[in-house]
């Protein structure tokens, strides 16, 4: 006996973001080990006792921003050294402070948009921005996925990044059009609360006009947002964007 197509897709849709998960978790893994490796190695080096730079996320998924934790204190052009030395390790992206705030201005940053939409889409291959549906109101499990969306995006903070709204086939077209474009806002207002400038996003819906390759249009994968660098001119950050060291 077959199963039911309903079921079929639900659990093709379950296997495949199983996979991704794995995926994006194995691919990330080493390259976050790495820099960890190096990190604790320079740390060392530079006699920082109490200091730590963790290489994942608040739910251990590896992270190439990474934060730096003290317990105790720590002479403030230590500090400032520590931050420019973690930052050139190959591969890191945006460091910051456990306070929250992101190193010195004066430490050499490279910037390089498509590594933020390069690391954008590693977070949403493996799990989704999600909404309730027929909506544009964001379920509250996607806050922390937002959280690392605008950490991933301010390194590049000056290019001009397009947030796209998709949706799958299902419904009139005019409707889903309007939907993908609610969506993408409601994305573009998150991601300002969190601190990404509003005049460097652009959003967009487009219904079900791009369904993802290889998906049928009906395909509920289809319902997605997608992040892309449209312009890479860099905007100097101002003191305010780029507090000091602690």
């Amino acid at each position: 006996m077959g199963l039911h197509p309903k079921i079929a897709v639900t659990a093709g849709a379950f296997a495949s973001a199983i996979l991704a998960m794995l995926g994006a978790q194995w691919s990330g893994a080493p390259l976050a080990q790495r820099m960890d490796a190096e990190a604790k190695a320079l740390i060392e080096e530079m006699d920082a006792d109490g200091l730590t730079a963790r290489f994942s996320t608040a739910n251990g998924w590896p992270s190439r921003h990474p934060e730096l934790v003290v317990s105790g204190d720590l002479d403030e052009g230590l500090r400032t050294d520590i931050a420019k030395t973690i930052a050139g390790i190959r591969g890191v992206g945006g460091v910051r402070w456990s306070d929250g705030t992101m190193i010195a201005e004066n430490v050499p940053q490279v910037f390089t948009p498509l590594h933020c939409q390069e690391d954008v889409q590693a977070l949403l291959a493996a799990r989704t921005i999600r909404f309730e549906e027929s909506s544009a109101s964001m379920q509250p499990a996607s806050a922390e996925l937002l959280d690392e969306v605008a950490a991933a995006l301010r390194p590049c903070v000056g290019a001009i990044i397009a947030i796209t709204g998709h949706t799958d086939i299902s419904g009139p077209e005019p409707e889903n059009i309007a939907l993908s474009q609610e969506r993408a806002i409601a994305v573009r207002n998150e991601l300002v609360a969190r601190g990404i400038p509003s005049a460097g996003m652009r959003a967009q819906g487009v219904g079900s006009a791009e369904p993802v390759e290889g998906l049928a249009p009906g395909d509920p994968a289809n319902r997605r947002i997608e992040f892309s660098v449209i312009a890479t001119v860099p905007i100097k950050p101002t003191p305010i964007d780029t507090p000091g060291p602690r």
